[in-house]
């Protein structure tokens, strides 16, 4: 099929690509003509595994193309998908803007039968306000249909998801574009569920909320698990084998961040506002996120007293491992906190490094993980990143002033740890 994709950000990038691998043919477009420049000279503007190669493959092949122009991809495809940023605005609803913009820029486009993808995480009813938007600019007054069709990826294993899903979610109103999207997903063999347009918009905010009262359950947890001398990694292991439960997002941490749950949360909580219901259960998610870093400062605070004028060393920077992306990453935000008690920072992560400079410019930027300790009151792990489970432990023991390590995404034996002469700090353990 002749597919085009609006947005090339993680989530256009990631299906544009998957589309063009199972066989469509893929426009991806894009209004900064400097991301367009660099996917067409081979490179990516993000790090995602496995998906630069894909993209080297099917630009060769033919199926996967990237340009500037709106008018170009509406007019040589038969199936549009806006995949265009929802940012968050002061009050937790969602900045609607790019979509109104794309919606116009296809009514402009549009002289035959198009169907239109909402593929961006948007509020319940945005599908009717896209469809009212070309319907009113759309001069050649052609028909189409607007769908619902909200993305599931996991920044880190987006590739994977999408070749791979648990289902896909296609909201209509008529059933005209039920066959074409079908056709579209029918080579990734997921179960697909069709629906109305407003049920499909609430799945993706209703899922995201639920994985985030899930993380913010289980770091709830923690707290009770340290005051009682338990260990919330137990507590996690037999909660999930309950296969009602589950063991996935049950990982004590320093909080859930990135820029997909903290913006769903607070969206769907605006959502239920504006329609006259208080999600009182979802504010407290809020909450409970938010405790969870200022517990985890005053553990090191604790500990290290005053952070002014010591040398605190931080293993991550990116929101999960796997990503490079830093956007509301409770690792940044750490760094922040520790910055402005005082302290100076030297830091490292394997591929958030370049993007986090812009937000961090005073820390010392450290190439080899083991080296990052080096002359350190202190060592932080504020991202669960694989590769940090190798440490030369003995190394950093030798290197810090003091053997201090606080790891906030507990990926050390804490028994093992003391043995090797640290003082250890984890969450609920």
């Amino acid at each position: 099929m002749k597919l085009t994709i609006i947005g090339t950000g993680y989530v256009g990038l990631v299906t544009g690509t998957c589309f063009a691998e199972i066989g469509h043919h893929v426009i991806c477009v894009d209004n900064d003509a400097a991301k367009i420049k660099t996917l067409n000279e081979g490179s990516i503007p993000i790090y995602e595994p496995g998906l630069e190669e894909l993209v080297k493959k099917n630009v060769a092949a033919g199926r996967l193309k990237f340009t500037t122009s709106t008018a170009e991809g509406v007019e040589k495809s038969d199936v549009i998908f806006i995949a265009v940023p929802t940012p968050s605005l002061a009050d937790g609803s969602v900045d609607l803007s790019f979509i109104e913009k794309v919606a116009r820029e296809i009514a402009a486009a549009m002289t035959s039968y198009k169907i239109v993808v909402d593929k961006s995480t948007v509020p319940v009813k945005t599908g009717e306000k896209v469809a009212e938007t070309i319907h009113r600019y759309c001069k050649a007054k052609v028909e189409f249909d607007v769908v619902s069709n909200p993305e599931f990826l996991r920044e880190g294993f987006a590739v994977e998801d999408l070749m791979k899903p648990d289902r896909i979610v296609i909201g209509v109103r008529t059933q005209r574009p039920v066959a074409a999207m079908k056709s579209v997903y029918a080579p990734f063999g997921a179960p697909i569920i069709v629906t109305d347009i407003n049920s499909a918009e609430l799945i993706k905010h209703a899922s995201n909320s639920f994985l985030a009262l899930k993380i913010s359950y289980i770091n709830a947890v923690s707290v009770v698990c340290e005051a009682a001398g338990a260990n919330v990694q137990e507590v996690a292991n037999g909660m999930g084998m309950d296969a009602r439960i589950g063991h996935r997002f049950l990982n004590p941490s320093l909080g859930f961040g990135g820029s997909c749950f903290p913006k769903d949360l607070s969206a769907f909580i605006k959502i239920a506002d504006q329609i006259g219901y208080d999600f009182g259960l979802l504010k407290e998610v809020q909450k409970i996120n938010a405790s969870q870093m200022e517990r985890f400062v005053k553990k090191i605070l604790d500990t290290l007293w005053v952070l002014k004028d010591k040398k605190i060393g931080v293993l991550g920077l990116a929101f999960k491992q796997n990503t490079d992306d830093v956007r509301m990453s409770p690792a940044i935000d750490l760094c922040l906190r520790l910055l402005k008690e005082g302290a100076s920072l030297c830091v490292h992560d394997p591929k958030a490094m370049e993007k986090a400079r812009a937000i961090l410019p005073n820390v010392t930027y450290v190439q080899d993980m083991n080296d990052v300790a080096e002359g350190c009151d202190a060592l932080v792990i504020a991202t669960e990143w694989e590769e940090f489970k190798k440490l030369d432990l003995e190394r950093v023991r030798k290197g810090l002033s003091h053997p201090i390590l606080f790891d906030g995404r507990n990926m050390f034996d804490p028994a093992e740890m003391e043995r090797l002469g640290f003082i250890y700090k984890s969450i609920g353990r």
